[in-house]
């Protein structure tokens, strides 16, 4: 399989505190990807580096063959990386369906339009809602329609960022259910960053540990979860 992303001894700071140490992951072209750690351990901090925000200090991010960790973040964005930020960060204020236009910014209407179609079948509850204003969505429904407004760009990779926290655990199911599908029937290319370990991995190809700052472990969704380390620190201490 080839790499769609790549990162090479990656390093970030937040002043002087180093939040990434040295991180190396893959994901491949039509792989499901996560990344599992506990709070406060790097895991939004390394999704906002791949996006630019903040810049690498050292080591190499690269996508599609080509070096980004010193693009701006707008260009980046523009090579068909996508993300769906944790907190979701819709527009409270606009309705579903002018969310969804913000996700389309520089395509042409006509594939907009179809986008949006195959984004309401996939989750119905948007298309019942679409002129609804988005901060009078439930909580599933709010991280619906960040997914959908990522989605709008016709992404090759999704960043997804914590879908399922603070959701009851049928609508994460039917969330993730979603991606699986999708990454099925596309071959989207997802990272998704998730403290629900048990969902993630089974979900995933593979998977990345992530402490304080670090991967300390990788390897399939089926061998992490097998790992009692893994069980004991994620799956049975509540993470």
């Amino acid at each position: 399989m080839t790499a769609l992303l790549e990162l090479q001894g990656v390093t970030a700071f937040y002043g002087a505190i180093q939040a990434l140490k040295g991180i190396d992951l893959a994901v491949n072209e039509g792989e499901i990807v996560t990344l599992i750690g506990a709070n406060g351990a790097g895991k939004s901090t390394l999704m906002m580096t791949i996006c630019g925000t903040p810049q690498a200090r050292d080591g190499r991010i690269i996508y599609d063959g080509q070096e980004i960790q010193h693009l701006p973040t707008h260009d980046i964005m523009r090579r068909r990386i996508a993300q769906s930020p944790e907190g979701r960060r819709i527009f409270s204020r606009m309705s579903v369906f002018e969310n969804l236009l913000m996700g389309a910014h520089g395509r042409d209407s006509s594939e907009a339009e179809a986008t949006m179609a195959e984004i309401f079948a996939m989750f119905p509850r948007l298309q019942e809602r679409r002129d609804q204003r988005g901060g009078t969505l439930s909580g599933g429904e709010q991280q619906m329609l960040a997914i959908g407004r990522a989605l709008m760009s016709r992404p090759r990779l999704l960043l997804l960022d914590e879908p399922s926290l603070g959701l009851a655990p049928l609508i994460v199911k039917s969330i993730f259910a979603a991606i699986a599908d999708l990454n099925r029937r596309s071959g989207l290319t997802v990272l998704l960053v998730e403290q629900n370990a048990m969902q993630a991995l089974k979900l995933a190809h593979r998977g990345y540990v992530l402490v304080n700052g670090a991967i300390t472990m990788s390897g399939t969704g089926a061998e992490l979860l097998a790992r009692p380390e893994i069980r004991a620190a994620y799956l049975e201490g509540g993470h």
